[in-house]
């Protein structure tokens, strides 16, 4: 028998990050894009997702409502990182949005200490001294590098492609 928990994912998302996901400001990061096409929006909800996904079928036991809420303002960054103003040496996005994020989600939703850290060490290693110091937070970190990889080489168009090609 299939556990039906793993189905119930998005259902859950949606239950613990409500607010953040009908928030004006997170609907507004549609209109950015963060690797290839896909937006920031789209890109945070696909980290919930995975980030979900991981925790149930490791049973790592993380704290879900912390986990999606983390994993959704992870990049709650609210800028275009690819416009003139956020390039060049001065302003090395990867290393500075996390803090911009965690700043900006502290202004809108009362977050806890795990969520915080979800939010600061997420691009770990790169921000090496901003280490994920809870079960949570490394969750988010991996979810983040694997969906970042899938996005930023196009892997899940490649993954359509083939399985089209498959069923033929």
């Amino acid at each position: 028998m299939k556990n039906t928990k793993n189905f119930n994912i998005r259902r859950d998302i949606h239950k613990y990050g409500n607010d953040i996901l009908h928030s004006k400001n997170f609907l507004s990061s549609n209109k950015n894009i963060q690797h290839s096409d896909v937006s920031v929006m789209k890109h945070s909800i696909k980290v919930a997702y995975a980030s979900m996904w991981l925790n149930r079928k490791l049973h790592l036991h993380c704290k879900e409502r912390e986990l999606a809420r983390g994993a959704l303002l992870h990049d709650y960054f609210l800028y275009d990182w690819h416009s003139p103003e956020h390039c060049g040496l001065k302003n090395l996005h990867g290393f500075y949005h996390p803090g911009i994020a965690l700043k900006n989600a502290a202004k809108e939703y009362k977050l806890t200490d795990r969520e915080r850290n979800i939010i600061g060490s997420h691009m770990w290693p790169l921000t090496f001294r901003h280490i994920p110091t809870c079960r949570e937070a490394w969750v988010v970190t991996a979810a983040d590098k694997y969906i970042s990889t899938i996005e930023s080489l196009r892997l899940n168009k490649l993954h359509k492609f083939i399985k089209k090609k498959v069923r033929a």
